[in-house]
């Protein structure tokens, strides 16, 4: 069989570095570009957002934070009186208003700060007349264009005549901001509370800036602050602190790099006064993860800095708990587009990713970085790591988060996905979290599925940029490589779903054709979909050597692949910067608490504000508007805040659905009992259920799960523990147990197939001229309701997703904000477009409509297509499959002796697969019935002795 792979497999090559074993890059390369740095001097309207990743590089090259050829004003007004230490003479302080082009903020100072600032102007400008020093020539030929005497800081005749002392001051800083020399100097500068990110647009308002004194310590992560040292072992240390809309940093004013960020939350407080902080003019600032003290130069500082601090935040819409208790606000007028399966998703994907122009955030359970986006691939064009270098080459800045598995239980080798990208270019950065031991987190993952484009477009859902992801509406079982051969006449039935989303034709006309260095002729002609490891029937053989990622990982010629359904989605705008700040916590919060990433190769980010989230440099082709709530489950050892709105969210969405709900998801594990199950999923499905019967009212719940969890194993020989374990609590949640769904709907007797249809996916071809079924994987994890809202994220139904405290999770909750007329039950209905499109995708691939247009998916609850659509496409299915393959699980087989018997018969398709074929030509759709009676007899936890015995119940639901 190596022989006939050899022929078939077209050569290619990992791009990874030889020797992984270290890191190729220890830092960036310090180095702007003279291009960036005429865009930088050019621009009026504000600096471009990545000078945040050149902070280092702006300081050396000296270019100024003011903006070239933008006037500054300033008018003094508002003075207050205050009390000196003597308390005898009273001071006055004077507010200074200042204007920059598009940017407004206001200082306070003394009459003392305006003398201090003349006084250094004065000292800088002899130091450059009497020190023929280098690093003056700039400053002395802004000299020149200077009169030959500085303003007097007491104003002119006229001014003293005629005007207050605030006129001539007033008089005299505009004076000095007209000159170059003047409204560059670091006094000055310092003076006007302006620093490297004052001027960003993307940043929003200026904000408020100034030198303080931070307290080291007061980190509110576990391990961060061992034995409360911090509150008698610190340091203080000189900072200069900015204040933003939505988070608040500070930095070395030396060298220009960002120490420390903190965002706003619902536990953003500020507190002055020595009862608070330990300290003399002191200022504690929290949030969740930090209780950060600051020291102020006197008791009116302190106070102007909290009255300043709050008002800024209190523009925040993240200061707040939002609806089902999430971060983000339910975000109107969103541009998003739904995607089933990966195809379409990876082909938008990729195009987004080539437009980036600043930031990719990325963060996956696991990723492959040889995965091809665009497929079949005839070059390397189109694979994640290339284009992601591409990128980086740029200058873009790629900053990937990777879940760090357990490598004795999980084979997904993200220690070579980090090493293979980080080798590729310094401005990708790839961290992994968590470390199990230090983090005392040893069953819990980081399972999210996002990417964040210039934190303007984001893509959330179920699918990794991973092998094995990738797939179409055909769900192809075969990948030979040998156009039409490949696939039967089973696979070309005319019931069958033929309709491509994928990317089958080469690139389009609008790609680029040139060819990448790597062995370019090794993937020319190229037919397959799934090269090497993304070829893949896990349940079979789950993935091994991952480094070796064009290596067969099973025999294509003998092993069908299992198709893979998922679902995720794309947003725009303020729902996209949600999901890139839940990045950014994520990548600041690992920073912080890995002693590895606290160099400054691994920067820290900031959020863009949401003043400028609706312009948008490109958009996904195919966007609609709706409102749009990023939802998430976090946890303090995750993200160092606590969450759980997608469980809300599901369980609302249910109890408020008023004809029907559709759940596809990986997982059906829920019912609460107290004890082993805690998510409430199940429950509300009951209850909703139950009123729907006591109202006589028609309501429907359609469930689509896997027909067997995704571990490799074979149950029919004995092995399969971990599927065996994620059965009994499958079947716990549907039927078995007083606290299962069925036993819970007992009032209704066997009226309950009138409200819900539990079912799975099943599709067949034929392979080395013999027939081959296999299920089709549903890895979704979706709700959608009454044609009007949908849930798409990365959380499946379980309590590892749902709680919060254990796995991370993120979602998006969509809500049609348009109605287009429908028809539900019979009646006229006004429907959710985006809703209604998705609904029916999902249901013509399933049952069949889009090979036979006499199959209707117009009503999704009428009994018309309940129970002749639905029931009857998957009772059909089920019946032939059984006869055909002898497939299971499957509903005849209660116990395991029966499971060996079963296994052994003799299957049709290999006794007459003429008659087979017969026979399977009347197979409709996908659905099939899951078997609520399989393995019925058995206790399928698995035996204490075994390694899934003795784990923790918890890692199984």
């Amino acid at each position: 069989m190596a022989a006939s792979e050899d022929v078939i497999e077209p050569v290619t090559q990992s791009s990874a570095a030889q020797n992984l074993s270290r890191r190729r890059f220890s830092r960036d390369h310090r180095y702007i570009s003279p291009d960036e740095v005429d865009g930088l001097m050019s621009s009026s309207d504000g600096r471009p957002f990545l000078v945040v990743h050149h902070l280092p590089e702006i300081k050396e090259e000296g270019i100024p934070y003011l903006i070239p050829g933008v006037p500054i004003t300033c008018r003094v007004d508002n003075t207050e009186k205050y009390t000196t230490r003597s308390k005898v003479r009273v001071g006055t302080l004077y507010s200074v208003f200042l204007t920059h082009g598009q940017f407004h903020w206001t200082v306070k100072r003394k009459y003392k700060h305006f003398q201090e600032l003349h006084r250094d102007l004065y000292k800088h400008r002899m130091m450059c007349h009497l020190l023929p020093l280098g690093r003056f020539a700039k400053d002395r030929q802004q000299m020149r264009a200077m009169s030959a005497e500085m303003p007097s800081l007491h104003g002119t005749e006229r001014a003293r005549r005629t005007s207050s002392k605030m006129k001539y001051l007033e008089e005299y800083l505009n004076g000095l901001l007209e000159n170059a020399f003047c409204r560059n100097d670091h006094s000055m500068l310092e003076f006007l509370s302006v620093g490297a990110l004052s001027f960003i647009t993307d940043l929003g308002p200026k904000g408020l800036e100034g030198p303080i004194f931070k307290r080291s310590g007061g980190h509110r992560i576990q391990g961060l602050n061992c034995i409360g040292h911090h509150q008698f072992c610190f340091r203080w240390s000189r900072r200069w602190l900015v204040v933003k809309d939505s988070f608040m940093m500070y930095m070395s004013r030396d060298n220009g790099n960002i120490n420390f960020v903190l965002l706003f939350d619902p536990e953003f407080k500020v507190k002055v006064g020595r009862a608070y902080t330990d300290t003399k003019y002191g200022v504690c600032i929290e949030n969740f993860t930090r209780s950060l003290i600051i020291k102020c130069s006197s008791y009116r500082q302190a106070h102007w800095w909290s009255h300043e601090i709050n008002r800024l935040a209190d523009t925040s819409d993240y200061l707040k708990v939002q609806r089902f208790g999430g971060f983000a606000v339910p975000r109107e007028d969103t541009l998003t587009k739904w995607y089933v399966n990966g195809s379409g998703y990876f082909a938008d994907l990729a195009d987004a990713l080539e437009q980036a122009k600043e930031e990719i955030f990325i963060t996956d359970w696991w990723l492959s970085p040889e995965v091809f986006l665009k497929r079949p691939a005839t070059e390397n064009y189109w694979r994640l790591d290339e284009i992601l270098k591409r990128k980086a080459e740029q200058g873009v800045k790629v900053c990937v988060l990777l879940y760090k598995e357990v490598e004795l239980a999980l084979g997904i080798n993200s220690e070579h996905s980090k090493r293979t990208l980080m080798n590729m270019h310094s401005n990708i950065k790839v961290m992994r979290h968590p470390d199990h031991v230090s983090s005392v987190v040893l069953l819990w993952a980081h399972h999210e599925k996002m990417v964040a484009i210039d934190q303007t477009v984001a893509f959330v859902g179920g699918i990794d940029l991973a092998f094995g992801r990738w797939d179409d509406s055909q769900y192809r079982l075969t990948d030979l490589g040998l156009t039409e051969t490949a696939n039967s006449e089973t696979e070309e039935q005319p019931d069958r779903d033929t309709a491509d989303n994928g990317e089958l034709d080469g690139p389009k006309p609008s790609e680029p054709d040139k060819q990448t260095e790597q062995e370019p002729e090794s993937l020319t002609g190229n037919t397959k979909l799934w090269l090497g490891k993304d070829y893949s029937n896990f349940i079979r053989k789950d993935w091994v050597q991952l480094d070796r990622p064009f290596e067969d990982n099973i025999d294509r010629t003998q092993v069908p692949r299992m198709p893979w359904r998922d679902l995720s989605a794309a947003i725009h705008g303020r729902a996209a910067r949600d999901v890139a700040r839940h990045f950014i916590q994520r990548w600041n919060f690992t920073k912080i608490f890995k002693n590895k990433y606290k160099d400054e190769f691994f920067p820290y980010l900031l959020p863009k504000s949401h003043c400028t989230a609706d312009s948008f440099s490109f958009t996904v082709p195919g966007s609609k508007k709706a409102k749009v709530q990023v939802l998430r489950s976090a946890d303090r050892w995750s993200t160092g805040t606590c969450e759980s709105s997608i469980l809300s969210a599901y369980i609302h969405t249910i109890e408020n659905s008023e004809h029907y709900i559709y759940i596809e998801n990986q997982f059906f594990i829920s019912c609460a009992d107290g004890k082993t199950v805690h998510n409430g999923i199940g429950d509300a499905i009951v209850n909703r259920i139950l009123r729907a019967h006591r109202e006589q009212k028609k309501y429907r719940v359609f469930v689509v799960v896997p027909l067997l969890p995704g571990f490799e194993g074979d149950i029919s020989a004995g092995g399969g523990n971990a599927i065996q374990a994620i059965l009994h609590f499958t079947y716990r949640t549907i039927c078995r147990g007083e606290q299962s769904i069925l036993s819970r709907l007992g009032e209704l007797k066997d009226q309950w197939t009138e409200y819900i249809t539990i079912c799975g996916l099943r599709t067949h071809s034929q392979l080395s001229k013999s027939l081959v079924t296999e299920l089709i994987y549903v890895h979704s994890k979706t709700l959608i309701a009454d044609d009007r809202c949908y849930i798409i994220g990365s959380a499946n139904i379980n309590d590892r997703s749902m709680l919060g405290s254990r796995d991370s999770e993120l979602a998006v909750f969509v809500e049609d904000e348009e109605r287009v007329p429908s028809i539900m039950g019979g009646e006229e209905y006004q429907a959710g477009p985006l809703t209604l499109a998705l609904r029916k995708e999902c249901f013509s691939v399933v049952v069949g409509a889009n090979s036979d247009p006499s199959i209707s998916v117009d009503d999704p609850i009428s009994d018309n297509f309940f129970f002749s659509v639905w029931n009857s496409a998957a009772e059909l299915n089920t019946t032939i499959y059984d006869k055909v393959f002898k497939c299971h699980p499957c509903n005849s087989v209660h116990n395991m002796r029966e499971l060996k018997e079963y296994s052994s018969m003799e299957r049709l398709s290999d006794s007459d697969p003429e008659q087979a074929v017969e026979e399977l030509k009347a197979i409709r759709g996908l659905l099939v019935h899951f078997p609520l009676k399989f393995l019925c007899e058995e206790n399928l936890l698995p035996p204490l002795a075994t390694k899934e015995g003795m784990a923790p119940v918890g890692l199984w639901t």
